[in-house]
C-alpha cells in the first residue's frame, strides 16, 4: 500500500467486476458493499483513498502495525498481493496469472525492513509498534491441519517482528499477542468461537498500551471496548468471506 500511494508501483488489476455486474477494487474488494457503477468510478474512489494514505504516512507520530497472518495470494505478472483470493468477492482466479504464496520469515523480515526504510524516507521521526494478531486462521489452502497453520504463520510472523525491533530504531514490538494467547491468561479472552478476542481482551491490552508504551498518557481507556465494538460493527473479514464461499461450494 505505502508504494502505492507514493507511486512507487501500479497493480495491473485496476477493478474487478463482481456477478451482478459492479465493480470493485481489487485491493479494497468489500470496503463499498454495493460496489461501483464503473471501472473509472473504482480508480477515483481508490485515488482518494491513497491520498488518505499518504497523508497518514506523512504526518503520523507512531505508527501501529499489526500482522495478521502469512498466507496469501498473489499476480504471477507484477508481484502485487491480494487481500482475497480472485474469484471470491470479484474478479475471476485463473492458475495462469494467480497463485498462493505463504510467506517466510526471510521475506516478512525484507518486507518489513524495506517498508520502515521507505517510511523514514517521508517521515524520519515517526516510530513504529509492532504487534502480532492473536487471531488465528479460520481456514489455509495448505495440505495441513489449521492449527498447525497457525502456529507457523504466528511463529513466522513473531520472528520477524522481533527482530525488525532489535534492527531499527524507534521501533518497538508490543505483545498484545502473548498477553491474550498465554497460558498466564486461562483462554479467559477469548469468544465462545475461540477465534475472536473478548471486549475484556481489548480492554485488558490496551490498558497495557497505554501504561507501558504512552507511558500512562492518553485518554481513559475505560471507553475503548465500546468504541473498538462499534466502529467494526460493520467490518468484514476477509478470512471469514473465503469460508463462507468454502461452505457455499460444500455445505459439508
Amino acid at each position: 500500500m505505502f508504494d502505492r500511494a507514493f507511486g512507487r508501483f501500479t497493480p495491473q488489476d485496476a477493478a474487478w467486476q463482481r456477478t451482478d455486474g459492479r465493480w470493485v477494487d481489487p485491493f479494497r474488494p468489500q470496503v463499498e458493499p454495493d460496489g461501483f457503477d464503473t471501472p473509472a468510478a473504482v480508480t477515483a474512489a481508490r485515488d482518494e483513498h491513497l491520498a488518505h494514505v499518504r497523508a497518514m504516512f506523512t504526518q503520523a507520530c507512531w505508527l501501529v502495525f499489526t500482522l495478521g497472518l502469512t498466507e496469501a495470494w498473489h499476480s504471477l505478472e507484477d508481484g502485487a498481493v491480494y487481500p482475497l483470493a480472485p474469484g471470491v468477492a470479484a474478479g475471476a482466479f485463473d492458475p495462469r496469472r494467480h497463485a498462493f504464496i505463504n510467506f517466510g520469515v526471510d521475506e516478512v523480515r525484507a518486507d518489513l525492513d524495506a517498508f520502515i526504510s521507505r517510511l523514514r524516507s517521508v517521515n524520519p521521526a515517526c516510530g513504529v509498534v509492532l504487534t502480532v494478531s492473536p487471531v488465528p486462521l479460520i481456514a489455509t489452502f495448505e495440505d495441513r491441519q489449521v492449527w498447525t497453520a497457525t502456529t507457523y504463520s504466528k511463529a513466522v510472523l513473531r520472528v520477524a517482528a522481533d527482530e525488525a525491533a532489535q534492527r531499527h530504531e524507534r521501533v518497538l514490538y508490543f505483545p498484545s499477542y502473548e498477553v491474550i494467547t498465554s497460558p498466564a491468561a486461562q483462554g479467559r479472552y477469548w469468544a465462545d468461537d475461540l477465534r475472536q478476542v473478548t471486549e475484556a481482551g481489548v480492554a485488558h491490552v490496551m490498558r497495557l498500551f497505554t501504561a507501558h508504551v504512552l507511558g500512562g498518557a492518553g485518554a481513559s481507556t475505560s471507553a475503548l471496548p465500546a468504541m473498538a465494538t462499534a466502529q467494526t460493527r460493520d467490518v468484514v473479514c476477509d478470512e471469514e468471506t473465503i469460508a463462507h464461499s468454502l461452505r457455499a461450494l460444500d455445505p459439508r
